[in-house]
């Protein structure tokens, strides 16, 4: 169904119950839409000034608009790497992981309760509307629409099929703990919390999945606090990693210190690798 026929649709729907939730969620997606035309605006002045060699004013005319309102698209549309969450609304997934504690019962572990959190700032900082979901240990697939999933290959299948997906990094077992693996050279990277010395310290692995219609973006920490770490490194380099890769799919690998559930410091330990 087109936006056009959609809307009809929704005005002419006789439940009113049905109608009121129907209009919500089309709102929703059309502000998210309205935030992602401001910022191909934005981006589209700035490439005809920097590739095209136009000035402000010059571009402005072209618009049909004031140089004084080419300024304040400028400074006030969301920054271009807010694409590299999707368009939105998006929605923010963590697994629950099952533990014993009076009887065996699915639980979210703190790290990943704060993963969530932390992601949800972010996104919220990028103009993007946010939903939550919780990953079951038998779920298969993410929800529709642009996505996050904070989940490892062995939390749920969900985790390891987008995985299997990469063909530069992926996740392995061997000797006894999990490693993130370059594919192609077989070089992996390993936790340093799991050393005969451990240190308060994880890596995690993170890919964009662009597919036709939406985006999905895979977080797995060798631990849990991993995830959170490599939320803490997209929280500071967004800009820079879509500089890098643009819209197209990619994965890389982040290495973070810890103190308790607090970051201390990530950096990039692989990538990012376009694929």
């Amino acid at each position: 169904m087109d936006s056009e026929s959609e809307f009809e649709s929704v005005r002419m729907d006789p439940d009113p119950i049905r109608r009121g939730q129907r209009a919500s969620s089309l709102l929703m997606l059309y502000q998210q839409r309205a935030t992602e035309l401001a910022r191909l605006r934005k981006a589209a002045i700035e490439e005809a000034h920097r590739e095209r060699g136009l000035s402000y004013t010059e571009i402005a005319a072209a618009l049909g608009i004031t140089k004084g309102r080419v300024t304040q698209i400028r400074s006030s549309a969301p920054p271009r790497e807010r694409a590299f969450f999707g368009v939105g609304p998006v929605s923010i997934g963590v697994p629950y992981r099952y533990q014993t504690t009076d009887r065996e019962r699915p639980l979210i572990a703190a790290e990943d309760a704060q993963t969530g959190e932390e992601l949800e700032r972010l996104l919220d900082s990028l103009t993007l509307a946010v939903t939550r979901y919780q990953i079951e240990p038998d779920r298969e697939e993410p929800p529709a629409g642009d996505s996050v999933v904070v989940c490892g290959p062995k939390s749920a299948p969900v985790g390891a099929d987008l995985m299997s997906r990469d063909p530069v990094l992926g996740m392995v077992k061997a000797d006894g703990r999990w490693w993130i693996e370059h594919r192609p050279t077989g070089e992996r990277y390993g936790s340093p919390s799991d050393e005969p010395e451990p240190r308060s310290a994880d890596v995690a692995y993170v890919a964009r999945h662009h597919e036709a219609e939406r985006v999905i973006v895979h977080i797995a920490g060798i631990h849990g606090i991993g995830s959170l770490g490599a939320t803490h490194y997209l929280t500071a380099h967004l800009a820079e990693v879509f500089a890098q890769v643009g819209d197209q799919s990619c994965s890389l690998a982040v290495r973070a210190t810890y103190e308790g559930l607090t970051i201390t410091g990530s950096e990039l330990a692989a990538g990012p690798y376009v694929w």
